[in-house]
């Protein structure tokens, strides 16, 4: 079956670091269609230019990474660090599924290492919630979805919660096949490199993403991995259509 998948996550290269690799075998192996949205454009992701320097940068990286796969980007235009759940945050989340009408929807995990990312997961579930109900945020030329998608949580940055305790996925994705895609997409990220070594310490910055996707591997026997939880509450889809397809 051909679909539409979607990542939401708060800043432009998360899904690159995350869930790449999953969408590229989507892609490939079952002719998907791949959005990759962020809820900024990144703009507190530099320490020498200005916001809207930055933001302009990393919109572009965003649109070139996605490119490379034949996706599309979107930016929500919310501001880092200012990321919170509420009517307008919701509301673009809302607009964007019944633009795109994805089957599968990937996320933050609910517990990650910045609020940021906890506050993106809590608003896209709520999105997918809400998107099919008609008197919720209507819209003339946008029809309501049909129903709720498949909801998935990526991994937490270095698999673990906000207590350092370890989080462990429901189900890994072998992206072995895929590894140098998912690292061309997140080098395309370039103005990161060095934020990330001022800032976190974080040098070889495509290099921590293939050491983390190593990790994953291990635990089925592969040279790399993505790990997902399915968001399984009242109302959203039980069967696991994206372990099915490329778990």
């Amino acid at each position: 079956m051909a679909g539409v998948v979607l990542s939401v996550m708060a800043h432009p290269d998360d899904a690159e670091f995350l869930c790449a690799g999953t969408l590229v075998r989507l892609l490939r192996e079952h002719g998907w269609q791949v959005h990759i949205a962020s809820m900024t454009p990144g703009d507190c992701g530099s320490a020498e230019l200005s916001a809207d320097e930055i933001s302009r940068i990393r919109r572009q990286e965003g649109a070139n990474s996605a490119a490379i796969i034949g996706g599309k980007y979107h930016c929500l235009e919310e501001r880092d660090l200012l990321i919170t759940y509420g009517p307008e945050t919701l509301r673009k989340v809302v607009h964007l599924l019944r633009e795109i009408r994805p089957t599968i929807v990937v996320t933050h995990s609910p517990s990650d290492y910045m609020v940021d990312h906890e506050m993106t997961s809590l608003i896209t579930r709520a999105a997918c919630f809400g998107a099919p109900i008609p008197n919720f945020f209507p819209r003339n030329n946008l029809r309501p979805m049909d129903h709720v998608p498949h909801l998935y949580y990526a991994d937490p940055i270095e698999g673990k919660d906000i207590f350092g305790k370890n989080v462990a996925p429901d189900f890994c994705v072998d992206i072995s096949g895929v590894l140098e895609v998912k690292a061309r997409m997140l080098a395309a990220h370039a103005s990161q490199r060095d934020w990330l070594l001022k800032h976190h310490g974080m040098d070889k910055y495509v290099e921590t993403m293939k050491q983390w996707a190593a990790e994953r591997g291990k635990q089925i026997g592969t040279a790399a991995a993505e790990g997902f939880r399915q968001h399984l509450g009242h109302g959203y889809p039980q069967t696991n259509l994206l372990r099915d397809l490329v778990g």
